[in-house]
Formats: structure tokens, C-alpha cells, sequence
């Protein structure tokens, strides 16, 4: 091979060099922007199976297991206690997480598991289908900026993800904040026959109707017979007392904060203070079908560590909470009396 055809070879390999070269950078760049186009929108279907397919998950959060399945008429039910009033929302929420569960990242460089707290993960999911199949994921530390997750799947330690925290957030939700909160009765001067509130002292608080007119229709014997309203207490008129006025506001705008302890021990009511209420609340009104009803609210100690007091419904043992301002006037009155009625009686 002569000198002129040595440089020609060499030409040829060098510009094979250049078209290799350019082709790999090509490649790569499409790998980058595939890479970032999956770590910021996501895959373009979710990893999980359709939620509606799910019959039964359990998930350790941490701090508690807790593990639900669906009942023969679709509803979501609490394993531990099936009778535990369980809101649906919670579960239906998670199941539309599950199935649209995306990776906004997937790690497949080989990098090890406890690198990202996956070797020991502090939070697990299971979730078996209506065919049985089960799906675990496992949860490992938070992302720098702490708004997603390291996650694996079914056991496996490869590909690692990154999912939002919405997952998490969810499956940090306690049981007794799922529990579905009953509703007190509408209690308005409408309906309202007649209110006791008994702590320190006793004191009835008695609606009195004038009979209607006979163009309003209706009759005195109703407490929806229309016509005004008188408060009595021990015969005296105090329907002006700002007191007064303050318990039938309270009552009108009275609801359940949240669930404190479902099915207490007896030892656990005492320290809530229901051996002695710091006030006992009952209320006759009138309901539905103009059928005579009655509510008893038992108000026990203040909340330890927090606003508001202990509460107890009726014959219902689970402990509840209410604020603090939601109940001072009926506090006020069950542990004092009325001035008005006192001073009126001088």
C-alpha cells in the first residue's frame, strides 16, 4: 500500500469516527429528554391494577397497621372491628390513588436499595385484586425537597421509583379520623321544647308558644305551630338574657369535631371525666313526623394537650371532641345558673 493510499484509509476510518460519534450523541440525547419527559409527567398509564378491582389492602404507616376489605355489598369495612362506622371516602380516595399511581422518576441504574431506606422500609402497602393477585409496595425515604417517595414494587429491588407523597399523606391518616362523625339534630327555636343544662347547678330552660293565629294555622301543642316563642326559667320570662340567647345559638350550631376513643375502656372514660361530667345537657325537640325526640350531650374534662372538651352522645360510649367555644355558654350555665333567673327571683 503506497503513501497516497494510507492517507485515503486513514480519511475514511477518521470520518467513520465522526458519524460513530455523532450517531451516539444523538442517541443519548434522545435517552435524556425520554428520561426527563418520564421524571416530569410521569408513564402514560398508572403501575398499579384499576382500583375498583381491589378487594382488600393493609398498609403499615409507621406507627399502626391497619388493614380494610370490601363486605359483599362493595362497601369498605375496618378488619379489626367490622362494626366501626367507616367513612368511604378515605378508602374510595386511596383506591383512586393506587390506580392512578404514576413514577414521576425510575431509577434502573443498579443503584442499591438502602441507599434510598428501602432495605428496611418503615412503610408497606399490600393490595390483593378480586382475582387474587397481590400487589405489595414498599417506601423508603422522602426526596430532597421532601414531596415524593422512593418506592419499590412486589418485592423486587429494581426499578426503584419516585411517586408524589400522596400515598404517604393518605396512608398517614389515623383510624379514628376515618370514622364517620354522626350528625346532631337541626336544634333551632323551631323545634325546641325545652333545655336543661346540669353541672354545678340545675336549670331548665322551658319553650312556651303562643297559640297561633288562626290565619298561621296550626296549634299551641306543637312546638312548629308557629306563633313566638317565651323562655321560662322557674317561671321567669328570660328569653332577652344574653345567656340565654347563647345557649340556643350553641345548640343551633352544634356538631362533632372528631372521634377521641372508639369503644373506651372504663378506665379511659374516667380519666375523660364522665364519672363526673363538668356538665350534662339534655334537650327535648321535636324531629321528623313531629315525633317527640330527645339528645343528651354529656361534657366532660378538657382535652389534654389540646382545644376543646370530651364529649359523649346519648347512650353512645365512643368519646368525642368538641371545641372549647362551641360549648362555653352551655358551660357557662350548667355550672352557675342563669344571673337573670337568680336575680329576678331577689
Amino acid at each position: 500500500m503506497n503513501k497516497r493510499h494510507r492517507r485515503t484509509l486513514l480519511l475514511l476510518l477518521l470520518a467513520a469516527a465522526v458519524v460513530t460519534a455523532a450517531v451516539l450523541a444523538i442517541q443519548s440525547a434522545k435517552n435524556r429528554r425520554s428520561q426527563e419527559g418520564a421524571g416530569s409527567s410521569g408513564s402514560s398509564s398508572g403501575i398499579m391494577s384499576d382500583g375498583a378491582a381491589y378487594k382488600a389492602i393493609s398498609y403499615h404507616n409507621g406507627s399502626a397497621t391497619l388493614s380494610f376489605a370490601l363486605n359483599k355489598d362493595g362497601e369498605w369495612y375496618w378488619t379489626d372491628d367490622p362494626d366501626f362506622p367507616l367513612n368511604q371516602d378515605y378508602l374510595s380516595q386511596m383506591m383512586n390513588t393506587l390506580s392512578t399511581l404514576k413514577p414521576q422518576q425510575t431509577i434502573t441504574d443498579g443503584s442499591a436499595p438502602e441507599d434510598y431506606g428501602l432495605s428496611e422500609p418503615t412503610r408497606t402497602l399490600s393490595a390483593t385484586a378480586a382475582n387474587g393477585q397481590l400487589t405489595t409496595l414498599a417506601l423508603g425515604n422522602a426526596t430532597s425537597d421532601g414531596n415524593s417517595y422512593y418506592m419499590l414494587m412486589n418485592e423486587s429491588e429494581t426499578p426503584i421509583f419516585i411517586i408524589s407523597d400522596e400515598l404517604v399523606k393518605e396512608m398517614s391518616v389515623g383510624i379514628y379520623d376515618m370514622l364517620l362523625l354522626p350528625e346532631l339534630p337541626a336544634l333551632t327555636e323551631d323545634n325546641l321544647g325545652s333545655v336543661t343544662l346540669a353541672g354545678g347547678v340545675t336549670t331548665e330552660l322551658s319553650a312556651f308558644r303562643a297559640q297561633a293565629q288562626p290565619d298561621e294555622g296550626g296549634d299551641e301543642s306543637s312546638p312548629e305551630s308557629g306563633g313566638s316563642v317565651t323562655w321560662l326559667c322557674d317561671g321567669v320570662d328570660v328569653t332577652a338574657d344574653e345567656q340565654v340567647q347563647n345557649v340556643l345559638e350553641q345548640l343551633s350550631t352544634l356538631r362533632l369535631d372528631a372521634c377521641v376513643d372508639y369503644r373506651p375502656s372504663d378506665g379511659a372514660a374516667a380519666l375523660c371525666g364522665f364519672d363526673e361530667p363538668a356538665a350534662t345537657v339534655t334537650v327535648n325537640y321535636t324531629g321528623n313526623g313531629n315525633t317527640a325526640q330527645a339528645l343528651t350531650l354529656l361534657i366532660g374534662n378538657p382535652v389534654l394537650g389540646g382545644d376543646g372538651r370530651y364529649v359523649r352522645v346519648n347512650d353512645d360510649s365512643t368519646i368525642y371532641r368538641i371545641g372549647e367555644d362551641k360549648l362555653n355558654a352551655l358551660l357557662a350555665v350548667a355550672g352557675s345558673g342563669l344571673n337573670a333567673a337568680s336575680s329576678s327571683g331577689d
